[in-house]
């Protein structure tokens, strides 16, 4: 497993070059506000220039079960093919675990003293250049761990997009201000064309009607990480979220009222004020004989409280919806994502490992016969045809990192669980004094169902 260690942390030399530029404060008010200012002028645009390009899915869209049936299904369908498959996937399985563990663990180590939800006693305040000092060590931990679990970064381009265009069915729509933040940074997976999940949308109610929804651009998983000057570093993880959607994920918004509602609204109110005015204030201006100027005065105050209502109401509503939709968006945060994020690099390593043994094992030669480029790239075709095939996906995949990991497995299939390690139902059982056994045999009854002799060894 040293190899696979290396292949993973080894990364983290190369970003740490790439990590000043993207925390840069430079970058964030020049760079994203030039990119923003060219979105601005275009008319109507749908998506990211060179979108294709910018974006590539290298999310495997199915879970590790579901790629076992399909794997067993096609290349491993006699009992033995299965046993076999089976096994090596507990051997996986064992080998990563220890791994990703120790990952998580160093991941934790570097968290900890910026963890803004530590439940231990508090520890000294750090300076700022402190906190952004291990904020950046943070980052940069993550980065190889967000490529193996096979999140794509949103560029820079994409991110301006994302700031400036508004889908016409988000009635909830908000602002920020570039200057409150030192970086932002997103990741995402599972991009999807559809319908958007019910209770992820956003604005679905009009003023006089309910439209349909529509067929949006958005993604299964997004990650955050966004720090405001006078915040930290915030950690987030969303699901089924559009594309033009992603400042709502952001910290330190503003609810905002789009044209057309405060079009609606200031009709309504001219109407209303115009409908009042010749039914009360006429009546009052004859028969009180109040003076014009004063009851336009009355007039202007009465039609600036309902107007300041009418849009504070508004805005009370936009602001709980968009709670609302945060609320079920919102996945796993901070410490918590940290351990989300290690168990899914785990889980797309032992998925690459699967289909790498699988299709190797049909190639003539396996992974030992062509050279070893060319054997990455026959694996990358291959398992890239089968997935669109299957899923319907366009998949990229790493068919060099694939070999890699199942090169750097030990050669021998080990037995899993050991053979002398209690079952858990029993070992439940013998520290319960009231479920004591009546019998000496009764403790070579097994209480649950066997399990199976190649997990077991038996």
């Amino acid at each position: 497993m040293l190899h696979v260690t290396r292949g993973v942390w080894g990364s983290i030399v190369r970003v740490w070059p790439l990590l000043p530029s993207f925390l840069g404060h430079s970058r964030a008010l020049s760079s994203l506000e030039a990119k923003m200012g060219e979105y601005r002028k275009m008319w109507n645009p749908t998506e990211p220039r060179d979108w294709a390009q910018q974006y590539r899915e290298r999310h495997i869209p199915f879970s590790k079960e579901q790629l076992l049936r399909l794997l067993i299904q096609e290349f491993h369908s006699t009992p033995a093919e299965k046993a076999a498959l089976e096994e090596f996937t507990a051997h996986v399985d064992f080998c990563t675990l220890f791994h990703y563990h120790h990952v998580l663990t160093q991941l934790q180590a570097l968290y900890d003293p910026i963890n803004p939800d530590r439940e231990t006693l508090d520890q000294p305040s750090l300076t700022d250049p402190q906190r952004l000092s291990n904020e950046k060590e943070v980052l940069q931990a993550l980065e190889p761990l967000l490529a193996q679990a096979n999140f794509s970064p949103l560029t820079e381009d994409t991110l301006a997009y994302a700031l400036v265009v508004h889908h016409p069915q988000d009635e909830v729509q908000v602002t920020i201000n570039l200057d409150q933040y030192i970086y932002m940074h997103f990741w995402a997976l599972g991009q999807r064309v559809g319908k958007m999940p019910r209770k992820s949308s956003v604005g679905s109610k009009r003023f006089f009607f309910k439209s349909p929804p529509a067929e949006r651009r958005y993604f299964k998983r997004v990650i955050l990480a966004a720090r405001t000057k006078k915040g930290h570093l915030v950690l987030k993880s969303f699901k089924d979220t559009p594309l033009e959607g992603l400042e709502q994920l952001l910290p330190e918004l503003k609810v905002r009222t789009s044209t057309l509602q405060r079009a609606i609204l200031n009709v309504t109110l001219i109407v209303s004020g115009v409908v009042f005015f010749v039914n009360v204030g006429m009546v009052v201006l004859s028969d009180l004989k109040m003076a014009t100027s004063l009851l336009l005065l009355l007039f202007a105050a009465f039609m600036g409280l309902r107007a300041a209502k009418m849009f504070g109401h508004r805005r009370s509503a936009q602001a709980l919806e968009l709670a609302h939709m945060l609320y079920y968006r919102s996945t796993s945060n901070n410490a918590e994502l940290l351990s989300a994020l290690v168990l899914r690099a785990q889980d797309e390593h032992t998925k690459e490992t699967l289909l790498a043994h699988s299709f190797l094992a049909r190639r003539p030669g396996g992974a030992k016969g062509p050279p070893e480029a060319e054997t990455s790239q026959w694996l990358q075709s291959e398992v890239e045809n089968w997935l669109l095939a299957q899923s319907g996906c366009d998949v990229a995949f790493n068919g060099k990192r694939a070999l890699a990991h199942l090169q750097a497995l030990p050669p021998t299939v080990g037995m899993y669980p050991p053979p002398g390690l209690p079952k858990l139902d029993l070992l439940a059982t013998l520290s319960s004094p009231k479920s004591a056994p009546s019998d000496d045999n009764s403790l070579e009854k097994p209480l649950g169902p066997a399990q199976p002799s190649h997990l077991v060894g038996n």
